[in-house]
Order: structure tokens, then sequence, then C-alpha cells
């Protein structure tokens, strides 16, 4: 279902855009959450650090994932928002070409360095064996994961938000599902988990792709179209590669930080990873604003309409406002009753809570500030300001390094764990410098008076 973003006013358009993201986001999170449940309950706390002691890596995977096939279908909106459906058709499939490319990259060299990987983060020994087979796995469908993240975004971009939100809700079920017959059922243990993430990956990246083919016409390509655009890949990767190394980039940052933490224990990790998976659900709404902007922004770009633009980006800052109230608000009252679900009954969880809470505490005050480094950066990169991503992951990864290797010199598990609010902070002040001075450079190239 195609959606124009051009037309309309800005902040009931960017909220019936929003929800559904938003809701595919939950699910996300909720199936994540549920995969470690399951790890926690039936294999063991063992098993739930070992998971969340690779966290940071499945958020460097996913990341980089996410940063390129975003990056590569900013130019589907443009095109789609100028009306030329030719050219749309030809920048999606240059994108499918570029995101094979890139999977076989990304598994290679990602399944190459995990030994070593794992030992530089400090990964205790008790927990080392079921987060190798975990990670690995995860490493191992990286195709299923970018192919769904492309296609997803794909139908996003010509402003189709709840399609994808259909496939995701498959694949969260499937995924219960699947955890349930191969850890409880089989005890594959850790590599269960994982085998269920990309098996239900990979079953709803199948299901998007048959649904463009049937059902929009758009996207559909066409037998001729099945080769590179030396135009198209030059625009893609300009912006397509600054997003990925931003998440690269941010992503080091966070292990640098899961570093700092594992030299805690695993109790530490088991606290911390059950708190992160509360602050995941609770700050969904971010990267689902962040989305809607990237189709919003591309779309109006392409239509030259820049005052658009600027109106959408503070209807967009209104929302999150409320939003980061809310959960933060939400975050504080539920975390003592959401982490008793990742342990057994016989676990004591008295020795998590302060990790848990400690964490949880520090990052409520900066949920306004993640916020607008997506609604900012994902504005810059849907105008094709690509390496404005590139920036932002800089500072995040200068803050996070800074609070991680201070909180190891000090011993202090609290200034470990403050990296990501730090971080939120100091760059979502920065973004919104960036923006300013990115929406003046339009003014002056594209639209001078």
């Amino acid at each position: 279902m195609e959606n124009k973003m051009t037309e309309g006013k800005p902040l009931p358009l960017l909220l019936k855009f929003v929800i559904p993201i938003l809701l595919g986001f939950i699910f996300q999170q909720f199936y994540n959450m549920v995969d470690t449940v399951i790890v926690g309950r039936y294999v063991g706390p063992d098993a739930l650090a070992a998971v969340g002691s690779t966290g940071t890596i499945m958020f460097l995977i996913l990341g980089l994932a996410n940063g390129l096939t975003t990056g590569f279908t900013v130019l589907i909106s443009q095109k789609f928002g100028a009306g030329d459906k030719n050219a749309t058709r030809k920048a999606f499939v240059n994108g499918i070409l570029l995101g094979a490319v890139s999977t076989s990259v990304l598994t290679v060299i990602s399944v190459l360095i995990m030994h070593p990987l794992l030992r530089i983060m400090n990964t205790p020994e008790d927990i080392y064996n079921d987060a190798y087979a975990y990670i690995v796995t995860i490493c191992a469908g990286s195709l299923a994961i970018i192919f769904y993240n492309l296609f997803a975004a794909s139908l996003r971009a010509i402003g189709d938000s709840r399609t994808p939100l259909y496939f995701l809700i498959f694949a969260a079920l499937l995924n219960i599902v699947l955890d349930l017959l191969f850890i409880v059922s089989f005890h594959m243990g850790t590599f269960g988990a994982a085998l269920a993430t990309d098996v239900s990956q990979g079953t709803s990246a199948l299901l998007c792709l048959i649904y463009i083919y049937k059902k929009v016409p758009v996207l559909r390509p066409q037998k001729d179209d099945w080769h590179f655009y030396k135009k198209y890949t030059s625009k893609q990767l300009n912006v397509g590669i600054p997003m990925a190394l931003q998440f690269g980039i941010t992503a080091s940052g966070t292990m640098v930080m899961q570093a700092a933490i594992n030299i805690y224990g695993s109790i530490a990790v088991g606290g911390f990873t059950a708190a992160g998976k509360v602050i995941n659900l609770m700050t969904a709404g971010m990267p689902s604003i962040g989305q809607t902007m990237a189709a919003y922004t591309g779309q109006n770009f392409g239509h030259g309409d820049l005052g658009r633009i600027r109106q959408g980006t503070k209807d967009a800052m209104k929302i999150s406002t409320v939003y980061s109230a809310i959960t933060a608000v939400l975050t504080v009252l539920a975390l003592p009753y959401i982490i008793g679900l990742f342990f057994d009954s016989g676990v004591d969880l008295a020795q998590y809570m302060p990790y848990a809470k400690t964490y949880c505490y520090q990052c409520v005050i900066f949920y306004l500030p993640l916020a607008m480094i997506f609604i900012y950066r994902n504005t810059m990169q849907g105008c094709g300001y690509g390496k404005t991503a590139l920036m932002l992951g800089v500072m995040e990864l200068i803050a996070r390094l800074a609070t991680a290797f201070v909180s190891m010199g000090l011993r202090s598990y609290p200034l470990a764990v403050a990296g990501d609010a730090v971080a939120w902070g100091s760059t979502g002040i920065f973004a919104w410098i960036l923006y300013l001075f990115v929406m003046k450079e339009i003014q002056r190239k594209f639209y001078p008076e």
C-alpha cells in the first residue's frame, strides 16, 4: 500500500505512520525478551548472562544491517516522492544487489573475528562457550537479518508501514514457537535460541519479498533491471556506508562499555542484561520515529518541500517529548516486576536488582536526548546527508570510551553503566546543532532566496 507523505498535516500523518512501526519494534523487543526469558528459565542464569554478554555484538550486527538498508532505501523514498516510478524500482533492485554483497562480507568477517572479540571483551570463562554458540549462529544468519530489514525499509520508503508490521508479528510468534521447540524440547541451549531467531527472520524476509512481487508494482523488479546502476550505487553507498559505520562506531563504544561491565562477573552481567531488555522495550518509540522521519523526509526532499521537512521535525519532537516522559515513569515502575520474568523462581533476585536499578535509573533521565538523536539523524539522512550519521557515531563512541575507561580505572559499576546516559545526552545536543547547520546548508544550496 503506497502512501504519499508529501500531502496533509505532518503531525497526524506522522502519528498514523509511526504507530505500526512502534508496534513492530515492541513485538521485536517482545520476542527478543521472550528469547531471553526462555533461555534464563530453561537453560539457566549463566546462559542468560552469556546471551547478555553478546548483546553489544548483536547490536553491532543489527546496526550494520539497519544502517546499510536504511541508507540504501533513502534513494527509494526520494525517487518515490519525486513521482519517478521507474527510478524507484531500479533503486530497489540496486539495493538488493548491494545487500547481497554486504551480507557476504559481513558474514565472513564476523564469524572469523568472533573468538578474539569475545576474549577482548573480558567475557567470563563460565559463560564463554554459551556466548560463542549464540553469537556465531546469529552472525551466520546475517542474510536473513539484512534482507528482512531491506525489504521492510523499502516498503516504509513508499509509505507502507503496516505490511512490515504484519510480517514482524508473524516472525515474533514463530520465534517463540521455535524457542520452545529448540530449547525446551530439543535442549539446544543458546545455539537453539540463535537458530530460532535466524529462521524466523529469514521467513519474514521471504514473505516480504513475495508480497512485493505480488502486491507492490512500484517496487516489483523486471527482468532487465537485474544489474548494478552506477549512479544509484554511488548515491546509495554514500548514504548507506556512513550510516552503517555510525552503527559500527556506536556499537564499538557499547562493546567497550560491556567489557567494563563484564569485569564485575556473571551476576552483574545478568542484572544489566535484564535491565537492558526493559529499556529496549520502553525506548522502542525512538527508532520508530526515526524510521518514520527517514521516509517522511526522503519523500518531501524528493518533492522539494524544505518547509514541510522542518515542520515535520518539530512535530516529531513534540511526539517524542510526551513519549519520553511517559516511558521514563513506566520504566521505573515496571522494572521490579519485569526483571523477575528472566529468572527461575529458585534464583535470588536480590543479587541482580541493584545492578539492574543502577543502569535503569541513569538511563531514564536521558530518554529525550536519545529520541533527539534518532529524529535529527534520520531527518538529515533522508535529505541525503549520510556523513552526519558518522559524526554522531563518533560523538557517542567518545562518550562511551571515556566513561568506560574511567570506570575501569576507578572500579566503579555505576560509572561503567553510565556510558549510555552520557552518550545519549551529549550526542542528542550535538545532533540538534548539526541539524540546524544542515537545514541552513540545504536552504542555501537548493532553495536560494
